[in-house]
Formats: structure tokens, sequence, C-alpha cells
């Protein structure tokens, strides 16, 4: 509780690089992200409600039994009262052929489906394809939930880096500033000098507070990804080597693993089962029945009345006024919907991972020339403080330098942030950054039924 008062208190004095050391991973902070996601907690408690749709499905495999009892008044007058007469019988008062009497009833029904069409075979596969689709959803979700917090858990570090480098930035002005100074005292500057230097200067210090607004802003993202602040993040270890070899290899992987795809083959397979369901309403349906009733004073006539039956019924619609051939017209048209909504899935699949690998390229081949021109800014911003202080090079010289090496640095910082925000897009889009970060997902995620089989 002490730590997440510090933590606070840090925000709001602006020291966002005060941060408490705790040096929470990247693979963890997505772990604590995932947990508290309302999407993932959302999708994960929409396939457990499936689980339900699944143990209902199977249920038609076993026995229902059926109890009824049942106690009231009767007041009966058919022909066995009224052979009675108007005398007063044993079993209530006669009113000429009509008897009032307590009545009782008692039973009990055992049904046994035998036949139905296959209807409750499919709808169990219809149920168990719908928990796989929707445990792939929420796969999906992790995978994109995690993306998201990478993105935010890198822009955190990147704009600490480019605060760091603002900082350093003010200071080589400020050194400056005090040589400026220093050749005043000594009656060898001019004041178009000085000027220009406290110019560069209030430039410099103008350039950190913005990249400190920009920190602000990128742990208010953290804060609103993965649900706290951040605790001392550290660079992630490259996880170029976890990278396929090429983009058609990429692609092919994609295919294979990626959870939006595979959920849409589950929804195939869904309404696939659900069509074959619907040609059970065509055959008979066959139970077997056993039942028990014990009735009391029944229809005027005092006593016991107890019935014991055996009996395999058959049940066959021979006309439902077209609502059967309906039905099925209608599942034949959403498998064709579920196959285009799986073609229409499968471009946007091979459509994310080309634009990630591109872009991985992009930025792979870009970041060697940042860094060629952020090593030559160096050493030309060294000779030139050299030849500075030799009097061979103007403080506008001097100057220009130190904030073209400011902008390489910064450059260089944002290529190489960027890269590895790619990779880790890469791999989103193959739908393996949460395995390939060690991060245990949800066990809504497996796309396994209540009986232990794999869908």
């Amino acid at each position: 509780m002490k730590n997440g008062k510090k933590n606070m208190a840090a925000i709001a004095a602006g020291c966002l690089l005060c941060l408490p050391a705790w040096g929470q991973s990247l693979g963890e902070a997505i772990e604590q992200t995932i947990k508290t996601n309302p999407d993932i907690l959302t999708n994960a408690n929409d396939r457990l409600a499936r689980e339900g749709e699944v143990t209902q499905a199977k249920s038609g495999y076993l026995p229902s039994i059926d109890l009824n009892a049942g106690y009231g008044f009767e007041e009966a007058n058919n022909r066995s009262t009224r052979g009675l007469g108007c005398l007063s019988g044993s079993g209530g008062n006669s009113k000429c052929g009509t008897v009032d009497m307590e009545r009782t009833e008692l039973g009990a029904k055992v049904r046994q489906m035998v036949f139905d069409g296959m209807k409750t075979y499919h709808d169990t596969r219809r149920t168990k394809a719908a928990v796989a689709a929707a445990a792939y959803t929420v796969f999906g979700s992790a995978e994109k939930v995690a993306l998201d917090a990478t993105e935010a858990y890198l822009n955190v570090l990147r704009e600490q880096e480019l605060v760091q480098l603002a900082k350093d930035n003010v200071e080589v002005h400020e050194r400056t500033m005090d040589q400026i100074k220093l050749r005043s005292d000594m009656g060898v500057g001019r004041k178009a000098d000085d000027d220009q230097a406290r110019a560069r200067l209030a430039r410099a210090r103008t350039n950190l507070l913005a990249e400190e607004g920009n920190l602000n802003d990128a742990v208010s993202t953290y804060q609103r990804v993965i649900g706290a602040l951040p605790d001392n993040p550290a660079r992630p270890e490259d996880p170029r080597g976890k990278l396929p070899a090429d983009m058609e290899t990429a692609v092919k992987l994609a295919l294979e693993n990626h959870p939006q795809l595979k959920s849409a083959e589950a929804d195939i397979e869904e309404t696939d089962a659900q069509h074959d369901a619907a040609y059970a309403h065509f055959f008979p349906k066959v139970d077997i029945e056993l039942a028990a009733t014990s009735y009391s004073n029944l229809n005027g006539v005092t006593g016991y009345n107890n019935d014991y039956q055996a009996m395999l019924r058959m049940n066959y619609n021979i006309l439902s006024g077209g609502k059967d051939a309906g039905r099925l017209e209608q599942t034949a048209h959403q498998i064709n919907k579920a196959k285009e909504i799986r073609n229409h899935t499968y471009r946007q699949v091979v459509e994310s991972m080309r634009f990630s690998w591109v872009a991985l390229q992009t930025k792979s081949n870009q970041l060697p020339l940042f860094k060629e021109h952020l090593e030559d800014t160096e050493k030309t911003h060294k000779a030139y403080q050299q030849q500075f202080n030799l009097g061979e090079r103007t403080l506008l010289d001097l100057l220009d330098t130190a904030n073209e090496l400011f902008t390489a640095r910064q450059d260089y910082t944002q290529a190489s942030y960027d890269e590895l925000l790619a990779m880790f897009r890469v791999l989103a889009s193959m739908g393996e950054l949460n395995s390939s970060l060690g991060v245990k997902l949800p066990e809504e995620t497996v796309p396994v039924a209540i009986d232990g089989s794999i869908l």
C-alpha cells in the first residue's frame, strides 16, 4: 500500500523517472493485464457459458425422471355416480348423481431416448464447436491485449530514454553557455554569441519539457492498458531468434496458428452440426417409458386406482407445414455464411502478417543507417567542439552540430524501439506473442470440452 502511494506521489510530482525499482518484466506486465482486462474476462465468461450448453445437449443421452403428486377436492357427476341415485355414499355426500370427494394423486415416469434422428449427437457436436470458437476468441483477445500492453510498455521505456536524451542535450547547451560566459568575462566574447547560446538553451529546455509531457502521456496509457503504474520496466530481450526466416513461412505459420482463423473454422463446424441436427425432424422419435400412477377417489369412485406401464413409444410428425424444410434451408445458408466469414478472416490474417513483416523489414533496414548517422554526427560534434576551443569554428557551427546530435540520438532511439515493437507485432500476427514471452494464459483459452475431449 505504501509503495502504491509513492507511485501516485511520483506521478503527481511529475517525477516519472523516480518510479520504484521493482523491475516488472514485459511478460509479468502482460500477465497482469490479461488477468484484469474486461474484454478478456467477458469472453472467458462466454466460453464458460458455452460449456453449460454442452451439458444441456448431452442430457439427451440420459434418462429423464418426472414425479407428480396432487391433493385436493373433486366433484364428480358421471355414469358411475349417477348410478348411486340420491343416497349418501361412504365416499362423500351424494346429491342426486353428484359426489364430492377428497382426491389424491401420485405418479412417476422414466423416459429414455432410444432414437431421435441423431439430434442429440449433432447438438453435442454443435455446442462443443461453440466452446472451441469461444475459447479461440479468448485466445485472440489475449493476443490483442498482449500487443497493446507490449506497445504501452515499450513506449514508457522509449519516452524515458528520450527524456534522458533531452536532459543530456540541456547539459550540453549549459556547458556551452558556461564557455561563452567565460569568454565574455575574459573580454574575448561577443554579445551575439551570448544571445545565441541563451536562445538555444531555452529551446533545449523546451524540448525537455515536451519529452517529459510525452512520458506522462505514455505512463497514463500504460495505466489504462495494464491497469497499474509502471514498475521500473526493463527493455525486453530481442525476440529476433523466435521469428520465422521469411515472409512466406510467417504467413504459413499465421494461417496454422492464428486464433481468429481457428475460431472461424470452429464456427463452420458449429453451423454444419446445426444443419445436420435439422434433419432429425424428418425421422421418428423413439423412447422407452416406464410409468406408475396411484390415485385415490378418482372420478367419484372411492378407493385406490393403481396403474403401471412399460412402453416403447414412437412419435413421428408427418406434416409440419414446411417448418422443417425451412429450417433445413436456413441452416444450409448459415453454413455458407460461416464459410465466407472464414474466407474473409483468412485474407485478413494474410494481410496483417504481410503488413507486419514488411514493417519489420523496413525498420530493420533503417536502423543501421540511423546508427551510422548517429556515429558520424558524434564524431563531427566532437571535432567541432575541439575546433571551437581553438577558434576555428563559430558558436553557431557548434550549436548546430549539438542539435543535430540530439536529433540523431532521438531518431536512433525511436527506430530501435520501432524495430522491437515490429518484431512483437509479427509474433502477435502469428498468434504466438504470449507463448514467446512465457505468459500463462487463462484456462478458458484451451478448446477442451468439459468431458476432457479436445475440440
